[in-house]
């Protein structure tokens, strides 16, 4: 709120815009993630499988960092992430300690099968509206991403893009 006028600044209506776009995300996501041909996965899975994707071989404390996760509740969701077939663990070749996390072949599938299920819901949706506000969308969803990773980034001093392009940065 500015001190002078009492009114939000821009930034702070748009933060409260794409919080609420965010929220009819989800809703629109969920539609159908039940029905999934892999089966249902859970939020919390589904934002560490993201991760592991975008960040192949990624340790826990890593993976934790950027999910903010606790340690304990981290390794019990990689404990049955592996379970389901998900994710692969790996002693790490660099330390002894440390162990690396992989997508399995299981794992690119259900998230190649959530996106097409993503992909459809906002596909819709983008129908309704104006073609001239689909490309300002764009743009302005480009310019988020960018900023969003270059932030995840900074969390763990990684390359914040591996080059996928349609990953959700919404882990």
């Amino acid at each position: 709120m500015s001190r002078f006028t009492g009114q939000p600044h821009p930034r702070e209506q748009v933060a409260e815009a794409a919080c609420a776009a965010s929220e009819l995300l989800e809703v629109l996501w969920g539609r159908g993630q039940e029905t999934a041909p892999s089966g249902p996965v859970s939020p919390s899975q589904l934002r560490a499988l993201l991760v592991i994707e975008k960040r192949e071989g990624v340790n826990l404390r890593t993976l934790g960092d950027v999910l903010g996760s606790r340690p304990s509740s981290l390794s019990r969701l990689c404990d049955r992430m592996e379970a389901m077939g998900l994710v692969v663990r790996s002693p790490s070749p660099t330390s002894r300690r440390e162990v690396e996390l992989r997508l399995s072949r299981h794992g690119h599938k259900v998230l190649d099968e959530y996106r097409a299920l993503r992909t459809r819901e906002v596909g819709v949706v983008l129908e309704r509206m104006d073609p001239s506000d689909v490309m300002m969308l764009a743009q302005g969803l480009g310019a988020f991403r960018a900023a969003a990773n270059e932030r995840l980034g900074a969390v763990e001093g990684a390359p914040a893009d591996s080059g996928r392009s349609h990953v959700a940065d919404s882990a």
